[in-house]
C-alpha cells in the first residue's frame, strides 16, 4: 500500500472521520430487512460501524491490522454484528452470498489489471437484487462499468455521480 494506513490507524482513532454520507443516504432507505454487507478496505470501520448500527450484519476486510483491531473493538463496545477480517483485497475470497459489497475509495489503490480483478472476483458474491457501492477516482469508473458490462449477470446502474457508482443484478 503507498500510504501507511495502519501507521495511521496505529495512531489515530477514527482517523478517516465520519461514514461517507451517500452511503448513509443509501442505507437510510433501505427497508427493515437485515441485509448482509461486505466493507471493502473497511480501515477502522467508519462505513462498517454505522451499517451494522442501523442492525445489518457487516464483514469487514482490511490490509491494517491496526484498523481491523479498531474496528472490532468498537463493534464488540457497541454489540454490533461486525466480523474484521486482516486479509489483502488482491487475494481475499469471501465466503457465501452479500446482499450488498461496499468499495469505498479502496480500488484506486492497486494497479487497474488487479483493481479490475478484484472487482470481478468481488460482484460474483452479490445475489440477484444485491448491489454493489462503489466510492473511487472518477478517471476508473469507465473500468468498473466495462467489468459489470462483462459480467454474464444482468446490472442496472442505479446511481453515477461525482466518483460514486451504485449498481444492483438484475
Amino acid at each position: 500500500m503507498a500510504y501507511d494506513y495502519d501507521k495511521l490507524y496505529g495512531s489515530t482513532p477514527q482517523a478517516l472521520g465520519d461514514p461517507t454520507q451517500v452511503f448513509v443516504d443509501f442505507f437510510e432507505r433501505q427497508g427493515s430487512e437485515t441485509l448482509r454487507v461486505l466493507d471493502i478496505g473497511c480501515g477502522q470501520g467508519r462505513d462498517a460501524l454505522f451499517i451494522a448500527g442501523m442492525g445489518h450484519s457487516v464483514v469487514g476486510v482490511d490490509l491494517s491490522p491496526n484498523g481491523i483491531r479498531d474496528l472490532n473493538n468498537a463493534a464488540n463496545k457497541g454489540n454490533l454484528d461486525v466480523e474484521g477480517v486482516v486479509a489483502d483485497i488482491e487475494t481475499f475470497v469471501p465466503e457465501g452470498e452479500f446482499d450488498v459489497v461496499l468499495i469505498d475509495r479502496t480500488l484506486h489503490m492497486l494497479p487497474e489489471k488487479e483493481r479490475l480483478e478484484v472487482l470481478e472476483r468481488l460482484i460474483c458474491t452479490v445475489p440477484k437484487g444485491g448491489w454493489v457501492l462503489i466510492a473511487d477516482e472518477r478517471s476508473n469508473m469507465q473500468g468498473f462499468k466495462d467489468v459489470f458490462a462483462a459480467s454474464t449477470d444482468a446490472w442496472e446502474t442505479e446511481l453515477e455521480v461525482r466518483g460514486n457508482i451504485f449498481l444492483r443484478r438484475s
